[in-house]
């Protein structure tokens, strides 16, 4: 499956929906993701944060999120394909580490796709074919579901920045900027939430 984002041709490996892993291989394909557990946030890191959440604990945060506010919009989702997307949306930082925003944007355009479409075939495609599918429809950001999980990502790093501020951690105000650009009106839900979390957050 060939997918263009920017300038840049990227190849996402078909999904085979007969992939049947015997026990021993499919121990070895979830090994692969277990670096997502202890694997920190590095832009918190960079805000000052001194012991961030993990990448693990922001997929299931998104996870909530996407659970929380899907019945919510209309037309309705397919809440299966969204929390399978929500669910492997970062799988590929098992194998990359969390590349934060300030270093990604030095990157060529289309390079970090290029490279997550790349490390999502070496960690997704051996565990089966659904989730390759769910990172194929979340990395083209064609569909209502891909761009509202693409939100829910978003969203749950809002939900975490408020979480910090009332931990009493100060000096996020970019994070806040992030969130006062993030455009969320195909999602009506997702904007109220937008907007309380600006509302509830403090630099």
């Amino acid at each position: 499956m060939r997918k263009t984002g920017g300038n840049a041709t990227s190849v996402v490996p078909e999904p085979d929906p007969t992939t049947n892993l015997q026990p021993m291989a499919l121990l070895e394909s979830l090994l692969r993701l277990l670096p997502l557990d202890d694997l920190p946030r590095t832009g918190w890191i960079l805000g000052g944060v001194s012991q961030p959440e993990s990448v693990a604990g922001h997929i299931l945060g998104t996870s909530h999120l996407a659970l929380a506010l899907s019945p919510q919009v209309d037309p309705p989702l397919e809440l299966g394909r969204v929390l399978a997307m929500a669910l492997v949306h970062d799988a590929p930082e098992a194998g990359s580490g969390d590349l934060p925003r300030p270093a990604a944007i030095h990157l060529p355009e289309g390079a970090k796709k290029q490279m997550e479409d790349a490390l999502a075939g070496e960690v997704l495609a051996p565990l089966s074919g659904p989730a390759t599918e769910a990172w194929a429809e979340y990395s083209a950001q064609e569909t209502r579901e891909a761009r509202f999980v693409a939100l829910c990502d978003s969203l749950q790093m809002g939900v975490r920045w408020v979480g910090y501020q009332r931990a009493g951690w100060r000096g996020l105000g970019n994070f806040e900027a992030h969130f006062s650009a993030l455009d969320c009106r195909e999602f009506p839900a997702a904007e109220a939430l937008r907007q309380e979390i600006l509302g509830s957050g403090t630099t």
